[in-house]
């Protein structure tokens, strides 16, 4: 998501995850690599070392790069052997009140600055070298974008996105959801968490009102792994 751009409704595959406030992307999958277990149950998000707590609002939220492969055998690609960086999103509500993400935006911001978007099934599969429909074409940016029924040449791929991939659109008091996001860091050289952060805008309290943007840097994640 280089830029914020105005947008049609939704498209239905997007559209029909919108209608499922609670769905969460945090399934088991069947066998990756060698492993026939899914992600551990996420906790709340204040216990993770890469978080951004914002103690006026009641919101915490927490991210977990995913760069040993031991940790990631799940899923049915190696994303990282492609240049993708699968991402655990963790989004804790210690409020009374519902929170909505239904127009949110989750950048990785590397540390040059540039802002990039999260990946979709068709751009999994087009470095992988099964292009899908929509090669050579701009996709719209926008809010976090959910898709439900598969245009992807990889079956695997969209299966991982289907099962893993953050769904919650809304986030209940006291209640945590998690979820991956992936991200091209393909070109941003040997240590492209270095410097780096996730960033979160436009998330909205049960009011409507945006709760004030979340930044999360990765360096915390990495120091926490010395």
């Amino acid at each position: 998501m280089r830029a914020r751009l105005l947008f049609a409704p939704p498209p239905p595959r997007q559209l029909a995850r919108m209608l499922t406030w609670f769905a969460v992307a945090v399934g088991t999958a069947a066998p990756a690599f060698a492993a026939n277990h899914g992600p551990p149950p996420a906790k709340a998000a204040t216990t993770y070392a890469a978080v951004d707590y914002h103690a006026k609002e009641q919101v915490a939220i927490a991210a977990v790069p995913c760069l040993n492969r031991d940790d990631c055998k799940f899923f049915k690609v190696d994303y990282l052997r492609y240049g993708f960086v699968p991402i655990r999103v963790i989004v804790t509500n210690l409020g009374d009140r519902p929170i909505s993400l239904s127009d949110a935006r989750i950048l990785f911001v590397d540390s040059a600055g540039d802002r990039i978007q999260a990946a979709e099934p068709e751009d999994v599969d087009r470095r992988i070298g099964y292009p899908g429909p929509n090669q050579g074409h701009t996709i719209p940016v926008g809010p976090i974008r959910l898709h439900t029924h598969s245009k992807s040449k990889v079956g695997k791929v969209e299966s991982d996105f289907n099962e893993f991939e953050y769904a919650a659109l809304a986030v209940e008091p006291h209640t945590t959801r998690a979820g991956y996001l992936f991200y091209d860091v393909n070109g941003l050289g040997p240590d492209p968490l270095r410097g780096a952060s996730l960033v979160l805008r436009e998330l909205r309290n049960a009011d409507g009102q945006d709760l004030f943007f979340f930044q999360i840097p990765f360096d915390k994640f990495l120091a926490a792994q010395h």
